[in-house]
């Protein structure tokens, strides 16, 4: 396990942050983070994962909101043992300064369904492992391992096998979950939404993504659009037969055609989150 302080230095994340930055200027790809403030007391947004529907923290006792200090939700996660988190390696940066978020500035909330509700239980986070070849989310390896500092008693979910390729053939069906937004423009959702899209074929997503490396990447959508991960969604998971087999990671737009959401591949990565 590396902790926060020595999982990049400094220098490596802000230049991380800075390609991100470049490629969301251009318009090139939209980065699936966002802020919802927990607990707030406004009434309930339109947003949520497009297409999708309401989902209870009892139908998927493994999500988790990542918050920040002031109690925002910003990205989403799953548990898969009761003091580790999976998540996407750009949600442990903040793209705004480029600088690497704190240990003391990230809570994992887990076992609440809509962020106004004080329900479940809220840690601190004590390390994070990010790959090492994380270099910004388009360039692929966008992954995290987060340890919780209390252990949290509820349901995890089982992780993919290192090199399993099953899940990851054109036409599975995974559903992804989170709070994000329900358009590009829109607000983010005060509660967990989930719907299911499909995995493309890898010469979609190559043609859509000039980057695409279906090593340490996968897209899932229709050719329609209208289901999709949103802003507020980075990190969530893509769940196929009950296991976690991809977080969230970035798209261009959100639910357009021929445009699918990107995924990281974690069968790739198995056996470095079992060992972070």
């Amino acid at each position: 396990m590396v902790s926060m302080a020595g999982h990049a230095s400094e220098g490596e994340a802000s230049r991380a942050a800075r390609k991100v930055r470049r490629l969301l200027a251009t318009g090139a790809v939209t980065v699936l983070a966002g802020v919802y403030p927990v607990a707030a007391a406004a009434a309930e947004p339109e947003a949520r994962v497009l297409g999708g529907s309401e989902t209870s923290a009892a139908e998927a006792p493994w999500i988790v909101a990542l918050t920040d200090d002031s109690d925002r939700q910003f990205c989403g996660g799953a548990l898969i043992s009761p003091i580790k988190v999976v998540t996407a390696a750009h949600c442990t940066v903040d793209l705004a300064t480029g600088k690497r978020r704190p240990l003391g500035g990230l809570r994992a909330v887990v076992g609440r369904s809509d962020l106004r509700t004080q329900e479940g239980v809220v840690s601190g986070i004590d390390a994070v492992w990010v790959h090492p070849r994380y270099e910004g989310f388009a360039s692929g390896h966008d992954v995290a391992v987060l340890t919780l500092r209390t252990p949290v008693d509820y349901r995890v979910l089982p992780l993919v096998g290192q090199g399993e390729t099953a899940p990851y053939q054109t036409g599975t069906v995974g559903r992804v979950y989170g709070w994000g937004r329900t358009s590009e423009s829109g607000a983010q959702s005060s509660v967990l939404r989930s719907v299911e899209v499909p995995v493309t074929a890898e010469a979609e997503c190559s043609r859509a993504y000039g980057g695409f490396d279906r090593s340490s990447m996968f897209c899932a959508g229709t050719p329609e659009g209208g289901r999709d991960a949103c802003g507020g969604d980075s990190g969530g998971p893509y769940v196929v037969d009950g296991r976690l087999v991809g977080v969230v990671s970035y798209g261009v737009g959100c639910g357009r055609p021929e445009q699918p959401g990107v995924y990281t591949r974690l069968a790739t990565y198995a056996g470095d989150i079992a060992g972070a």
